[in-house]
């Protein structure tokens, strides 16, 4: 059962929970979405995990292989997979859905950490459940 939200736990940066990422290495896009959500106010630790590791590392924490990204964060109790901007992981936060996280798959252009947002494609970000289906949290538009 996921911690119960409080009404002041999002009132600002310093209270946001830090997020843990673990990413591959050398990865210049999963860089500039550490840089998106540190520009945002989250605190970010960083983990390099090789090869079957991260896999695994995914799929052991509910991410369904079908839905993946190259990286994963991990904050207060919920899993971040890709792209996702940090308002959704706000969001996730603060409504706190009885769910695995959330997940931007793949690699869309213009989401946070892939390039820019004034020309992005058309994206949206899934809501995980329990049971590992899938649900869209939010949709952006073509810009």
């Amino acid at each position: 059962m996921p911690p119960q939200k409080t009404a002041s736990r999002l009132s600002s940066a310093s209270q946001l929970p830090p997020i843990h990422v673990a990413k591959g290495t050398g990865c210049e896009c999963c860089s500039a979405w550490v840089e998106h959500l540190c520009s945002e106010g989250f605190t970010v630790t960083e983990e390099e995990l090789y090869g079957m590791l991260l896999i695994n590392y995914k799929l052991e924490n509910g991410i369904p292989q079908r839905m993946t990204s190259c990286h994963t964060g991990k904050i207060d109790g919920y899993m971040i997979e890709g792209h996702v901007p940090a308002a959704d992981i706000r969001r996730l936060l603060q409504d706190r859905p009885d769910a695995i996280g959330l997940v931007v798959p793949g690699m869309p252009y213009g989401s946070p950490g892939m390039g820019n947002e004034a020309d992005r494609d058309a994206y949206e970000v899934f809501l995980i459940a329990r049971d590992g289906t899938t649900s869209v949290f939010t949709s952006y538009s073509e810009a």
